[in-house]
């Protein structure tokens, strides 16, 4: 069960942004997120809005077919221009695209490419963007990414989880372990970059089985690292194993020393973390896309479910990819809610985001109750004393003291963001090592 759309105002029929949303829209980056929401096997820990072919009905449905998929996708990407013109936004080229799901390779690397020259053709692309798709090892051979290459993606991030097979069954995956390797051997030799997306804290997973998970993904010499502490979602299949004993929930302390077993690794191993759960290997290996929504830059969010967040705007699609494509079908936006976000709410976002990076949080950006935090936070082994100087790893320029997480902070970062806003009821068992990147 994927999760509810969040509550909010109805989104208007035309998709339209009041005109707030174009302030200072110059100085902020454009991405688009691609959205697709189907999948072979759906796992069990997974609560994304994605479908296997059974639980999407009909394939004549529109938008339930993965042979019509792209059509509808297209349409939203030309929608988007229509409305940022039409809302007065100035033309700014699209910096990254993410293809994002389910398991987007599952499509023909024909629809990618389709996907991406409609990002080309209505929004503009710029000279040496970022252009991601994640994939399971088992959904690329050496042909669709070398098709993929030459229509202009230039990075591939694949769900390899773990290297422990009992991990791999537990989590319901269904590649072979050994397909990894030959993967990322695939994707170099089309002259792809390569991400690994690692999940820790599964039931029955060992320190000596996650090692080997990382030792596994190091060899493979990939520029990229995520690692994700697994949540139980509410109204996942796994959720229902927890609740009926046949699996134990994942122990917070155990999840702690899996993280900093992978930072003590990676670290050794040359990679350097830029945000709580991703490390890469130099400063320019660092996802751009996901970095974009860290620091509260735009993205148009197309697909069923997609979230979007321009100038201060957030909307989101109807879930289900039938709704989504008649919606679009029938000439009128996807979106079904929306929110304009406030003075408060964008200040409380931009502490909850930035503190994530290792880049640091300029003082500025903290309210003086939070302020008055930093001293503790700081004995307490949470923060770094905070330090003006050079910006790291591609941190925009500023004079403005920063304040960084240690890595005991980063273990605690949520308890750290609740007091940096000033916030009461500090949880010290909190971990801030969960989060993905909004989609």
């Amino acid at each position: 069960m994927s999760p509810a759309l969040p509550d909010g105002d109805p989104a208007p029929a035309d998709g339209l942004l009041p005109p707030t949303a174009a302030v200072s829209a110059a100085a902020r980056d454009l991405g688009v997120y691609l959205h697709v929401p189907f999948c072979r096997v759906r796992c069990g820990y997974c609560d994304f809005n994605t479908y296997t072919a059974s639980e999407l009905g009909p394939p004549e449905l529109p938008g339930a077919s993965q042979a019509g998929y792209a059509g509808a996708l297209v349409e939203e990407v030309a929608l988007a221009a229509r409305v940022l013109d039409a809302s007065g936004l100035p033309r700014r080229e699209v910096s990254t695209v993410f293809v994002g799901g389910g398991t987007p390779t599952l499509l023909p690397a024909a629809d990618l490419a389709r996907g991406l020259d409609a990002v080309r053709e209505h929004l503009g692309l710029a000279a040496g963007a970022e252009v991601t798709t994640e994939a399971n090892p088992d959904s690329v051979t050496p042909a669709s990414l070398a098709e993929l290459a030459e229509a202009g993606y230039t990075r591939v991030s694949f769900g390899m989880q773990s290297a422990v097979p009992h991990v791999l069954a537990v989590l319901e995956r269904t590649h072979d372990p050994a397909r990894v390797p030959q993967a990322v051997r695939w994707a170099r030799e089309a002259g792809l970059a390569v991400s690994l997306d690692l999940i820790y804290g599964a039931p029955g997973e060992s320190l000596d089985d996650w090692r080997t998970s990382l030792d596994a993904a190091l060899a493979c010499e990939p520029d990229h690292l995520s690692a994700y502490a697994l949540v139980v979602e509410d109204g996942t299949a796994m959720a229902a194993r927890v609740r009926r004993g046949e699996l134990p929930a994942p122990d917070p302390d155990d999840e702690a020393a899996q993280y900093e077993l992978a930072d003590a690794v990676l670290r050794e191993a040359g990679y350097g973390w830029y945000e709580v759960s991703n490390w890469a290997r130099t400063p320019a290996d660092a996802c751009r896309h996901n970095v974009a929504y860290w620091r509260g830059q735009d993205w148009w969010g197309a697909g069923p479910g997609a979230h979007s967040h321009v100038g201060g705007v957030r909307w989101w699609n109807a879930k289900h990819p039938a709704a989504w494509a008649r919606r679009l079908a029938a000439g009128t936006s996807p979106a079904v809610g929306r929110e304009v976000l406030d003075d408060d709410a964008r200040a409380v976002e931009a502490v909850l985001l930035g503190v994530r990076l290792a880049e640091g949080l300029p003082t500025a950006l903290v309210p003086p109750a939070g302020l008055a935090q930093v001293p503790r936070l700081v004995a307490d082994g949470l923060l770094e004393p905070p330090a003006t100087g050079a910006a790291r790893d591609g941190a925009p320029d500023t004079d403005q003291p920063r304040l960084r997480l240690t890595l005991r902070g980063r273990l605690l970062a949520d308890a750290v963001v609740r007091a940096l806003l000033g916030w009461d009821g500090q949880d010290d068992d909190a971990t801030g090592v969960t989060s993905r990147a909004a989609s």
